[in-house]
Formats: structure tokens, sequence, C-alpha cells
């Protein structure tokens, strides 16, 4: 986990330091992240962390779709984590033919658990992305995985992140 920090740390700096032209709203981003929350079900709460990453493709103005592969663990026993992968929809709030500094977005769909088995979830959140600098941007992002088993479960992230044009 801590080579995953530096090297998202090391990403980070080096797009600092990169040099670029505004280009038009792209039509696909990749993104890596790390996240701190918790998990909640029947009043009862536990720490867990997640990292990952994907990609989104925009299909038509604002609205899009992009898939992710993450692994949910509690704080304290990284190896009882879970496997999440999520498809989703998205509407990134920009204008295509002048670039922002700051876009903001919704996004929700379906993610499947794995482990030892399989659960199924809905997914919801929404963030912004920060330019730093043409190519390369920081994300910062709210997620909630819901499972609505008995009894039903959410697992609610913020999440700090590098993404990419």
């Amino acid at each position: 986990m801590h080579r995953l920090l530096l090297v998202s740390v090391s990403l980070f700096a080096m797009s600092v330091l990169a040099h670029g032209q505004e280009s038009p709203e792209p039509r696909a981003l990749a993104h890596v992240f790390f996240g701190g929350g918790g998990t909640f079900a029947e009043g009862n709460a536990a720490g867990t962390l997640q990292v990952g990453g994907g990609g989104e493709g925009r299909i038509y103005k604002g609205l899009g779709a992009g898939a992710e592969l993450g692994y949910l663990f509690p704080r304290q026993a990284a190896g009882d984590g879970l496997g999440i992968l999520s498809t989703n929809g998205f509407y990134r709030f920009t204008n295509s033919s002048s670039p922002q500094k700051v876009t903001p977005f919704v996004t929700a769909g379906y993610s499947l658990g794995f482990r030892d088995g399989t659960i199924n979830m809905a997914n919801f959140g929404g963030g912004v992305d920060y330019w730093v600098r043409d190519r390369m941007g920081l994300r910062l992002e709210v997620r909630d995985h819901v499972w609505t088993g008995d009894p039903t479960a959410h697992f609610l992230m913020f999440r700090v992140g590098l993404v990419g044009r």
C-alpha cells in the first residue's frame, strides 16, 4: 500500500512540473484513488480503506460510462477485504468547447463485491476533478456502495486520487 501511495505522489509531482496547453474536454479519462471511510449496518460502524483505479469515456456531451476495480478492507485487517468491480454511468458538468479548471461530476451504477463468493450492490456518488495541468488532475470524490441484504450495509468512502486525460 505504501508503494501505491508513493507512486501516486510521484505521478502528481511530475504533473505539476510538466507544461502543456489547454485542450478540449477529452473523450476518455483514467484514474487511481485511495479512500477512507466506514462501513455502516444496523447501527454499527467500522473504519474501512479502499484503493483502486479505473477509466471512463464520454458518450454524448456530459454523459458517459466507466468501470473501476478496487479493494475495500477494514483499517485493522488489510487481508480481510473484498474486491469491488463497478460499472457506472456518469454526468460531467462541463463545457466541451471551453475546458474548465474544476469539473464536477455525479455517478451511479452497479457494483459486484467478491471474495469467497459474490454480492450485488448499487453505488452512487459525486465529486470534482481539479486540473493541475493540461493532462493531469486531482480527484476528490464521495462514493457509497450499498448492499441491500439483511441487514442493509453502506460502504461510504471519501476518495482522493489522480486523474489523467
